[in-house]
């Protein structure tokens, strides 16, 4: 079965989502009204067609940032300027395109290229957006064209699962943003998303690399999801967003939603999974359901809002987290290994230690929708954005792959007046306790004492780690692999400090990273 989208004027976003069996459920668009849900039998692909612009920016949010820039109105210009300053962003990129990109240890890595050059093509077709000026759409067409006339594959160990879904999605993105501009090969660029990105994404989703579902942290799974939507969405395939709609609901990985959160607590707030590995990777999975959720949106499917909001309530939790605040976490072990070979298990007993001035650019996107759109209170999302403001962009945020792990510039972009109807989603809001923590979300209260981290050494321990042979595939990229081995430095947006003063706490606190298992800094895995 297949999705036909319920396409909706801006501002006016029905509640839209697939069932298990795949059946359509649209809500009534009357703004505010309280729709009432008909089952009808999903359409035949050929049918299927998707709101174009429409994955993380409409057409309404498009001429909304040139209005406001124009205007002259605050933040959206701080937002702009970052924008403009980036070295990504300004007409006459060249592109590099590769036949193969590798990324991951026993490859001659060069995907450092195609993320420079994604970010440069969205950053230019953002730009072209706002400025009005072709200059930038003509630099983004010819970049992505360059790359969809060349790549044919992607390789590497385990981490070319991280590059088809952080990159698949990006580009899908870029792309969006100049699907109708002239010269722009549409067909070309579909046949890449469909042939190169996205069936290493749908692979990862159905087998996980052949290792036991849980061997891999959410933020896998979740760059897979982001990947699928993303060019089942550019692509008007309705069975790739059903499948990455429905893992997000039900998927037997830990990025399905009630996996990542997997404890809502009395106080309103949902422990994140990945808070008991490290900050840097938390961050790293609430950009991606958020990215997830608004692409989602964008097509009248409401993820923000399922059960419960419970998205929002794990986003409160980070962001309170990574603001210092003390936050409860309840100890999991999770099994690692590959089907048939090695095993062992890791137990993340406490949320990790934080260094404040951490940051990705990822809140503005998530509290605006909260705040702005469904009109909820959120006041850990609301402080942490407006700290992390003005967000910026690839290249804004250290030299390595962490800082291009999402596309940015969501000062600029999502931020957006309060909505005045209640458009998009679920009529019933999170629980009173989470709107409203105690004390007062101020400096001094909500967040907790300051800079003070939160919880006790949260070190995820191993047991029964593979050995010998075993232990040699896994780094190599074999069945179970779970990252590449080269330790990124990325930084805060405050700069090589930040970082700095992150790895001293981490140090400190006695935390310890081998090399299969990732970067102490947060880039993806």
């Amino acid at each position: 079965m297949h999705l036909q989208p319920h396409l909706t004027r801006p501002g006016q976003i029905s509640r839209h989502e697939i069932s298990r069996r795949g059946l359509l459920k649209a809500a009534g668009t009357a703004a505010g009204a309280v729709g009432v849900a008909v089952a009808l039998p999903a359409a035949p692909a050929a049918a299927v067609g998707y709101a174009h612009p429409g994955l993380l920016h409409t057409g309404a949010d498009l001429t909304r940032m040139a209005a406001k820039v124009k205007a002259g109105a605050a933040p959206y210009t701080a937002g702009y300027a970052r924008l403009t300053a980036n070295r990504h962003a300004q007409s006459g990129w060249t592109a590099n395109p590769q036949a193969t990109v590798y990324r991951g240890s026993g490859s001659p890595q060069n995907y450092t290229i195609l993320y420079n050059d994604l970010h440069a093509a969205y950053q230019n077709g953002l730009r072209f957006h706002v400025s009005g000026e072709s200059a930038y759409a003509d630099t983004a067409v010819a970049i992505l064209n360059a790359w969809s006339a060349k790549l044919t594959s992607l390789e590497g160990s385990a981490d070319r699962f991280l590059a088809a879904g952080l990159y698949g999605y990006q580009a899908a993105n870029a792309a969006e943003l100049v699907r109708d501009h002239a010269g722009f090969e549409l067909e070309r660029f579909q046949k890449m998303l469909t042939t190169v990105f996205s069936p290493l994404s749908e692979s990862f989703l159905v087998k996980h690399n052949d290792a036991v579902v849980t061997n891999y942290w959410p933020n896998w799974d979740l760059t897979a999801m982001a990947c699928v939507l993303a060019t089942g969405i550019f692509c008007d395939d309705g069975a790739k967003v059903e499948q990455a709609v429905e893992y997000f609901k039900n998927g037997s990985g830990l990025g399905a939603v009630k996996k990542a959160i997997p404890v809502v607590h009395d106080d309103g707030l949902a422990e994140w999974l990945e808070a008991g590995r490290d900050q840097g990777h938390a961050l790293l999975g609430v950009g991606l359901m958020g990215t997830f959720c608004e692409m989602a949106w964008n097509q009248g499917i409401d993820l923000y809002g399922h059960d419960d909001s419970r998205f929002l309530k794990g986003a409160q939790y980070v962001a309170k987290w990574s603001l210092g605040g003390d936050v409860t976490y309840t100890a999991n072990t999770r099994a690692k290994g590959a089907i048939n070979g090695w095993s062992g298990r890791e137990t993340a007993a406490d949320a990790a230690a934080v260094d404040p001035a951490m940051t990705r650019p990822i809140w503005a996107m998530i509290a605006n929708h909260y705040t702005k759109r469904r009109g909820l209170s959120a006041p850990y999302l609301t402080r942490i954005a407006a700290k992390a403001a003005p967000e910026g962009g690839g290249g804004d945020y250290g030299p390595n792959s962490g800082g291009y792990d999402q596309l940015g510039f969501g000062t600029l972009a999502f931020t957006r007046d309060r909505s005045t109807t209640s458009a998009g989603g679920s009529p019933t809001g999170p629980s009173p306790s989470m709107d409203s923590p105690s004390p007062s979300p101020s400096a001094s209260g909500a967040a907790g004492s300051g800079a003070a981290a939160s919880g006790g050494s949260a070190a995820p321990s191993a047991s029964a780690a593979p050995t010998g042979a075993e232990a040699a595939a896994a780094k190599s990229g074999g069945l179970a692999s779970t990252g590449s081995t080269d330790l990124v430095a990325w930084t805060a947006t405050t700069g090589l400090t930040a970082l700095a003063g992150g790895l001293l706490l981490l140090r400190r606190r006695g935390r310890t990273r081998d090399g299969a298992e990732g970067r102490a800094a947060g880039g993806a895995e």
